[in-house]
C-alpha cells in the first residue's frame, strides 16, 4: 500500500489544522490505518489509528478529546483532525498501515509509511 500525507503547515496555539493521508492499494480494505509523529530528538511515537471499517479507532492519552481520526473510503483517504493544538504537538506526522485489524502503538509493526507532513504550533 502506498500513503501520501498532506496538510501540515504552522498555526497558533489552540489553532485547528486536518492532515490527509491518501491511501492506494488493491487490499488497502484490510489494513490498519495511524498516525505517527515524531519531534526532533524524539522518538516516533503513536498518535492514533483505526480500521478501515471505522468502527474501531483508538487515541494517544495526549491527544484524546482534541484529535478525531476519520475515513472516507470512497476516497481513499484517512485524516487526523486535529484541535485545540499546542507547543509540545509540534512535530513531523506520519500516516501509516500494517495488514491486519489489531491496533499496533510501536511503529515497528507497520511496513508502510508515508512521507511525512510538518505540523508547527507556535505559543
Amino acid at each position: 500500500v502506498q500513503l501520501q500525507a498532506s496538510g501540515g503547515g504552522l498555526v497558533q496555539a489552540g489553532g485547528s489544522l486536518r492532515l490527509s493521508c491518501a491511501a492506494s492499494g488493491r487490499t488497502i480494505g484490510s489494513y490498519f490505518l495511524a498516525w505517527f509523529r515524531q519531534a526532533p530528538g524524539k522518538d516516533r511515537e503513536f498518535v492514533s489509528g483505526m480500521t478501515w471499517s471505522g468502527r474501531n479507532t483508538f487515541y494517544a492519552r495526549s491527544v484524546k478529546g482534541r484529535f478525531t481520526i476519520s475515513i472516507d473510503t470512497n476516497a481513499n483517504t484517512v485524516y487526523l483532525q486535529m484541535g485545540s493544538l499546542k507547543p509540545e504537538d509540534t512535530a513531523r506526522y506520519y500516516c501509516a498501515a500494517r495488514e491486519g485489524l489489531a491496533n499496533a502503538t510501536d511503529a515497528t509493526r507497520y511496513p508502510n509509511w508515508g512521507q511525512g507532513t510538518q505540523v508547527t504550533v507556535s505559543s
